[in-house]
């Protein structure tokens, strides 16, 4: 009896099950799973992102900021990414729902950035517009806020022009070497604002049933220390 069909059925037969079960099913699974209710900020996590920071997602993608930076925060035991504070917690499947593509990334030349917005205080209304200064000067020219930045310059995402009246409220408030000539401003394009709309908007610092934040430290332990070490109240003091 000739086997050779059955082989090849077998085959296909193990084949199909493993593209299944390895890429179908968890893209099935991830793909339709529903966003979760957070009573932290009372909304669904994870939120529709503005049209301007999904603007500045494609700006991301194009300029090929992944290629230098990731999103992913590891959890402990997997490297120091919570140490560095790079995030609350560990980054689930979950934070990536509204993504579409996911802009993980493999090299950390520079730091992750999943979680920026909440480091660099975009959840602050006062502290904004100063982050959103840092992020315009540092795509203008890193060396403007980093020195030893190895970070290259993004000039051509800004328009540098004469001054009609008064300086522009967007200008950068550029020093030394980077200043412009006399009578001329640098402005950010509209491509170079929604870049730091989508990097403001990389909040990851919800806490999930599967990745949970860690409760803040509480001194509760210097409490009671302080409790045993204190002398009784019935004790006699002289």
């Amino acid at each position: 009896m000739n086997s050779t069909p059955l082989l090849f059925l077998g085959i296909l037969i193990a084949l199909a099950s493993s593209w299944w079960g390895v890429l179908v099913a968890p893209s099935l699974q991830i793909g339709n799973a529903p966003t979760v209710f957070s009573k932290e900020t009372g909304q669904h996590y994870p939120a529709n992102r503005p049209g301007l920071a999904q603007q500045g997602a494609e700006i991301y993608r194009s300029e090929g900021c992944n290629s230098c930076h990731s999103q992913l925060v590891r959890p402990e035991g997997f490297g120091n990414d919570l140490a560095r504070g790079w995030g609350k917690r560990r980054t689930v499947a979950q934070d990536y729902l509204r993504d579409n593509p996911v802009l993980l990334g493999s090299v950390r030349i520079g730091p992750d950035l999943s979680n920026i917005g909440y480091r660099m205080g975009a959840g602050d209304t006062n502290a904004q517009p100063v982050m959103v200064a840092y992020h315009l000067k540092h795509l203008y020219h890193p060396r403007t806020v980093a020195p030893g930045s190895v970070m290259p310059a993004y000039p051509y995402l800004f328009e540098k022009r004469p001054i009609q009246g008064s300086p522009s409220a967007s200008a950068l408030k550029l020093e030394g070497a980077f200043a412009p000539p006399e009578g001329f401003e640098v402005v950010p394009t509209p491509e170079a604002t929604a870049l730091v709309a989508y990097l403001l908007s990389l909040r990851s610092g919800v806490s999930l049933a599967e990745a949970p934040v860690p409760p803040p430290p509480t001194n509760a332990v210097e409490t009671a220390t302080s409790s045993t070490n204190a002398a009784p109240a019935s004790a006699p003091t002289r």
